[in-house]
This record gives structure tokens, C-alpha cells and sequence, in this order.
């Protein structure tokens, strides 16, 4: 399995905002699975300076990158039109238990 890093930023159109919420829960149900999968490693939102979100960011755990991307196919942010841009990169997560 390796692991990857995505970085994706929110739209920045005055619906933005309301497209993320609006898509949050399904978005979080979805992580959880994937957690449940021992797919989902760490992550959580992207705040500005004001403490609204802005994007996201978190590490997984895949076959490949095929797999990633099918997953990412359906996801609801991405689905949503939440994120405008999205950065993958394969990662290698330090193992404090190594």
C-alpha cells in the first residue's frame, strides 16, 4: 500500500461556502469508511486567517493511484464542486513505532 498526501483548496465563489457545508456530512461519512478500511491516516480542513474553512488536507493509504483517483472520482467534494484544486503526492508518513 503507499501513501499519499492531498492538499485541495475550496472554490473561492460566493457559494463556496455553502457548497462545503452543504456537502460535509457525506463527505465526512466517507471518510470514516475509508478509516473503517484502514484507508483514511490523518486530516482535517485547511482554515484562513479568520478561522473559515478553506480547503482540505489529509493522508491515505492505497493500492496505487488508480485507486486514489477512482475514490476520488466520487467523492463528494469533489462531486460538489467543492474543491477547485486538488495536489497529490506519494508520501512516506513517519512511524514513531518503528
Amino acid at each position: 500500500m503507499k501513501q499519499y498526501a492531498v492538499v485541495a483548496y475550496d472554490y473561492t465563489d460566493d457559494e463556496a461556502l455553502d457548497r462545503r457545508l452543504a456537502n460535509r456530512n457525506a463527505h465526512l461519512e466517507g471518510v470514516r469508511e475509508l478509516a473503517r478500511q484502514g484507508k483514511f491516516l490523518s486530516g482535517g480542513a485547511i482554515l484562513n486567517d479568520e478561522g473559515k474553512m478553506i480547503g482540505s488536507n489529509a493522508h491515505f493509504r492505497f493500492a496505487d493511484r488508480q485507486a486514489l483517483d477512482a475514490w476520488l472520482e466520487t467523492e463528494p467534494y469533489m462531486t460538489g464542486r467543492v474543491w477547485e484544486h486538488v495536489e497529490i503526492r506519494e508520501v512516506k508518513l513517519f512511524d514513531p513505532n518503528a
